[in-house]
């Protein structure tokens, strides 16, 4: 029977927004790998993260109410029930420093589909599809931990450029919706197979990474390259790799500062790459992210910059394909950025009963300016209905740690030819470890 006690002697802890092992009182390892305590260590732990969202939105969900505007001003608002994301974590640790970390993620209720027979239509079989979403494998690695400063990581990990992809379980955001700024420019979450070297000392983490590059068929003009990390394929293909760096500080009482880049080639990662002969498409990404907790706040706030070579290059070959094929066929920005800021506080830290309990209450406002399409290349034209502001403001209760219930109000603001959108969400969530 595991407790948990025995569960932090085993060391898995919740590390950069994914699920990692380390040995003992913050990773620290003897020369053997073995945790220092003589008290018998659980191999094995489960973990996980959940949402379930409930939101009304104020506007129409016609497909046409961008292209055209004036026809869906005053539409009737609209309302969905959603699970964005329920995860699954399993860890193990075969001692001597190896350990294996995993995680499948359902998003937006997985998928549901059967093959039946229909008596109404002559007995024909036919496919049906009960339930959309996904289901995905987000990360399955094996890690050999050397020191707290040398850890090398090897398989199918999370990229961590930006704020939400490091950080990106319910409890490390207070919007209902993970942040929406990054998640319409970059995947989210980013999960590449390749090979992390990364390790963290006193005021300092690093992570640097070697993976698959993007590929460049997926590209399109509302999510930029953010499609371009899966695959459609039952493989990835790498015939272009990519790197991946980030760092951040604790120097700082409370505040943690991180920097993170990416570097790679897209084009020739497609299956038509005699059509990319003469491309590169070589995708940059730069982001700045901070985070402070302290006298009973927490304010957070990122940066994103993106540059995609042959933009306009990548265009008319993706424009140019088959019907059938994976492309959303649609102008790719040679530009795209993202600014984020939120703040909460405590409310119940100033109500003495509340705050003995351990109950918080964070009354929170969020500020995202964001653009897929921030600048175009040659004859591409800007699809203005990307480039977009959002306001949020809402209430977080904390009833006990790992658990969150949200309230938000927001409202995405566009260009004056198009209607502004509000919507009405509440959540449920949880993340943490589960003591057996």
């Amino acid at each position: 029977m595991f407790n948990r006690k025995s569960v932090l002697i085993a060391g898995f802890c919740f590390l950069s927004g994914s699920f990692c092992i380390v040995n003992a009182a913050d990773g620290d390892l003897n020369s053997g790998g073995e945790a220092a305590s003589s008290e018998k260590k659980s191999r094995l732990v489960l973990g996980g993260y959940g949402e379930a969202v409930m939101s009304r939105m104020f506007y129409s969900s016609n497909y046409k109410r961008y292209s055209n505007a004036a026809s869906y001003k005053d539409a009737d608002s609209h309302g969905q029930f959603d699970l964005p994301h329920v995860v699954f974590f399993v860890g193990y640790d075969f001692g001597k420093g190896w350990t294996l970390g995993s995680e499948i993620e359902f998003e937006h209720g997985g998928t549901e589909s059967a093959i039946e027979v229909e008596e109404e239509e002559t007995g024909e079989y036919e496919s049906e599809v009960e339930r959309g979403g996904e289901v995905a494998l987000e990360q399955f690695w094996i890690q050999k931990s050397f020191c707290d400063a040398l850890k090398i990581r090897m398989g199918h990990i999370i990229v961590p450029i930006g704020l939400t992809n490091q950080y990106h379980m319910p409890t490390e955001f207070f919007t209902v919706y993970r942040p929406e700024g990054e998640m319409a420019i970059l995947p989210c979450t980013w999960h590449e197979t390749g090979i992390s070297v990364w390790g963290n000392t006193k005021h300092w983490r690093y992570e640097a990474m070697f993976i698959a590059g993007l590929d460049a068929d997926r590209f399109g003009s509302k999510d930029w390259i953010k499609g371009g990390a899966g695959s459609p394929y039952e493989f990835k293909m790498a015939t272009s790799y990519a790197g991946a760096l980030r760092v951040d500080n604790y120097s700082i009482k409370g505040l943690r500062i991180g920097v993170s880049g990416y570097a790679g080639n897209s084009a020739s990662n497609s299956l038509k790459p005699d059509s990319y002969s003469a491309v590169d498409g070589t995708v940059t990404i730069g982001a700045i992210d901070f985070h402070y907790d302290n006298y009973n706040l927490i304010v957070r706030g990122n940066a994103v910059y993106g540059h995609l070579t042959d933009s306009e290059k990548i265009t008319k070959i993706n424009m140019a394909s088959r019907k059938d094929s994976p492309s959303p066929k649609t102008p790719i920005g040679s530009d795209a950025m993202s600014i984020g800021l939120e703040a909460g506080y405590d409310i119940f830290s100033q109500i003495s009963r509340l705050k003995v309990k351990g109950d918080r209450l964070y009354l929170f406002g969020r500020y995202d300016c964001y653009d897929s399409m921030y600048k175009t290349a040659g004859s591409l034209t800007d699809n203005e209905a990307w480039g977009r502001q959002r306001i949020a403001g809402g209430l977080n209760y904390m009833p006990m740690k790992g658990l969150v219930v949200k309230a938000e109000f927001s409202r995405r603001i566009f260009n004056s030819r198009y209607n502004n959108e509000s919507t009405l969400s509440l959540g449920v969530a949880y993340a943490g470890l589960f003591d057996m």
